[in-house]
């Protein structure tokens, strides 16, 4: 296996001194990279993106540009996010207190979204805190996420709403009698109790 090289980072972005980028990751202009996130190895990160403070992000992800990852966002390995997706942060909120005095981080507590592995978030999709998206599922582009989605799920809509399952490949899966079968890889599934499993045959 050949060794990473040390993580390429564009002059104009901004990353912060005590945050970690992994080897072999790629940050492009204008990203910024906020304190004490974590960037794994040989992820890329977009134009124009935004990584908060903590965020954490596994291996091999690949983050858009202008993409919003607000904290405290936990990014499995290989999860793709589409260019101006946001992860939000916060349920209910406000730049004030109710006496109009600014809000400040003693203020609120913040709540995350976690993406877990090889999972996808389409285009400007909008994923609302507190939120797991579930293993290599799909999130369409433009899709409003407000409650966890299943492991392979394929979501749409605002309020989004699962429409099919998808396979590991990111392909629709397609019905095959008691089964599931990605087109393209063979993989095969069962659906229990809402929930998608590899097929054992």
């Amino acid at each position: 296996m050949s060794k990473l090289a040390e993580p390429r980072i564009a002059a104009s972005a901004d990353v912060d001194g005590r945050a970690r980028v992994g080897l072999g990751a790629l940050v492009w202009h204008l990203a910024q990279i906020r304190e004490d996130a974590v960037v794994g190895p040989e992820c890329v990160i977009g134009r124009g993106a935004y990584i908060g403070p903590g965020v954490r992000l596994g291996a091999r992800c690949k983050v858009q540009n202008h993409a919003l990852l607000y904290e405290p966002a936990i990014l499995e390995d290989g999860v793709f996010v589409g260019p101006a997706v946001v992860l939000t942060n916060d349920m209910y909120p406000r730049a004030v207190n109710p006496d109009l005095t600014l809000k400040s981080a003693s203020d609120w507590t913040a709540v995350g979204v976690t993406i877990r592995e090889g999972a996808s978030i389409g285009a400007r999709a909008v994923v609302v805190a507190p939120v797991t998206i579930g293993r290599w599922a799909l999130i369409a582009a433009g899709a409003v996420v407000t409650k966890d989605v299943p492991d392979h799920a394929l979501v749409v809509g605002a309020p989004a709403r699962r429409i099919g399952w998808v396979g590991t490949a990111g392909s629709p899966l397609e019905p095959e009698g008691a089964e599931w079968v990605c087109p393209r890889t063979g993989e095969r599934y069962r659906e229990v109790d809402g929930r998608l499993q590899r097929s054992s045959v």
